[in-house]
């Protein structure tokens, strides 16, 4: 069991310390975790900590609580959604490479589609939006500014594709990408080698040209993960 956590972080804390230990296979899919009780007292917390946490951890479809019977783990690679992502990603408190290289890789996929589709659908607004975009990103002064652009001009372009699907993953994909920014400045790292890509990119799909669209969309994808590596 992890160790009794401050009673001021309360159920954060014991909802972080309970996931950690889902995460990492210290309980495996279908064992019983303690009683809520025993948690309690293990922790150092009262109940309504642990309901709390308990709740969260349910809501993430990583327990199952059934009345009158223990709590048992679910296997959260069967059952988890894309919420338990930003979990995985930040294990232990530091970046998991694995899960990582499977974001990106996850990412850039979707993208380049996002690309063909939007070089096909796109609204006159909606390619003006992403030169527009684009533009700005070049000059951008920091790296947060860089990093909120480039995140609007991929949303722009997952809204320009019609596939709400994708427009919802990347909502996702933001709350983890933020949540940590400056784990991510890599992304943005070095905008006179991007800048170009945004601009082809934007261009391709206001020309209507699937192909090229999402070739430059891979390449900037591929250029961003090397930033991270």
């Amino acid at each position: 069991m992890p160790p009794p956590v401050q009673r001021a972080l309360v159920s954060d804390q014991v909802f972080r310390a309970l996931c950690e230990e889902i995460l990492s296979g210290t309980y495996e899919p279908g064992e019983k975790l303690p009683t809520q009780r025993a948690l309690a007292a293990e922790l150092g917390v009262n109940m309504a900590s642990i309901r709390e946490a308990v709740k969260r951890l349910e809501q993430l479809r990583l327990v199952d609580v059934r009345h009158g019977d223990a709590m048992r783990v679910r296997d959260w690679r069967d059952h988890g959604g894309l919420d338990v992502v930003a979990h995985v990603l930040f294990r232990a408190g530091g970046l998991d490479q694995q899960t990582l290289a499977s974001l990106l890789e996850a990412r850039r996929l979707m993208l380049r589609e996002s690309a063909r589709l939007a070089a096909e659908r796109r609204s006159a607004a909606q390619a003006r939006a992403l030169a527009e975009i684009a533009g700005r990103i070049a000059a951008a002064p920091d790296p947060a500014t860089a990093q909120a652009l480039d995140f609007a001009f991929m949303a722009e372009l997952a809204d320009a594709s019609g596939n709400v699907v994708f427009r919802l993953i990347l909502n996702s994909i933001r709350e983890l990408y933020f949540q940590r920014s400056e784990l991510f400045e890599g992304v943005v790292a070095d905008l006179d080698e991007l800048a170009p890509h945004y601009r082809r990119a934007a261009s391709a799909v206001e020309a209507r040209e699937p192909a090229r669209a999402a070739s430059a969309v891979e390449k900037l994808a591929r250029l961003q993960e090397a930033g991270l590596a």
